[in-house]
């Protein structure tokens, strides 16, 4: 049987670079202290304005070996028409499954763009079924064990959300901005001839920047992310 690999730490994102964007700064905080990370994208990006997906596969990959990353892959969803519904439910599950990660980092429940609250609509719910056991999947022809993970967490984007937890960024934010600059089709870039978007202005780097610093100042530290809890924390000792 084919064993899961058994990351510590999965981000699942709907497009190519929401992870960058969004978490990347706390995944090579987490890599530096010696788990195992990931990205899952949902679907290739299709529908951007800029680029092809064939380009952003490549960017995606260049991104990875940035990050450090143990593990990326891409499930192939119809972007913008992919659905939070039992045939994409149970083709995340699959994977949720195999990788086994401790720690999932989702899509922002509500956002500018509808792709990232229906993703993280869809990796929430996801998590929860692949913890059941009458959920029936299989990993190359062999059943596979019920598995759930132990948190998840769901990542602010465009639109602010005020964040139950904040993960200091400071060590790792110029390699965040390195990984979000090897999608080099999708921001500012004066050599490509390409139709401006919202994000490819130059202002967007500043607007990165201003976020991670904003999250940061919550807690006292120059550069921070920040994340969503779906439901209250366990504390067993306040004074920790």
């Amino acid at each position: 049987m084919n064993s899961p690999v058994k990351l510590d730490v999965l981000a699942i994102a709907a497009h190519p670079d929401d992870a960058e964007l969004a978490c990347s700064g706390t995944l090579v905080q987490l890599k530096k202290r010696g788990y195992k990370i990931g990205i899952l994208d949902l679907t290739r990006g299709e529908l951007g304005t800029r680029g092809t997906p064939e380009l952003r596969e490549l960017e995606a990959k260049a991104s990875a070996e940035i990050l450090g990353l143990d593990f990326r892959a891409n499930l192939n969803f119809r972007d913008g028409f992919f659905e939070n519904e039992e045939t994409h439910q149970l083709a995340l599950i699959q994977w949720i499954r195999h990788l086994q990660p401790r720690l999932v980092l989702a899509n922002a429940p509500e956002d500018r763009h509808p792709d990232h609250g229906r993703a993280g609509s869809l990796a929430l719910q996801a998590c929860f079924y692949s913890g059941l056991s009458k959920v029936v999947t299989h990993w190359e022809g062999n059943l596979q064990p019920a598995y759930r993970p132990e948190k998840v967490w769901q990542y602010i984007q465009d639109r602010w959300i005020q964040p139950s937890v904040v993960i200091e960024i400071s060590d790792s934010f110029e390699t965040k901005i390195a990984s979000i600059k090897a999608f080099a089709s999708q921001f500012y870039n004066p050599g490509l001839q390409e139709p401006e978007t919202y994000i490819s202005s130059p202002d967007f780097w500043h607007q990165i920047e201003s976020r991670a610093r904003t999250v940061g100042h919550l807690i006292g530290v120059r550069y921070g992310e920040g994340f969503i809890l779906p439901g209250p924390v366990e504390i067993k000792d306040p004074l920790l």
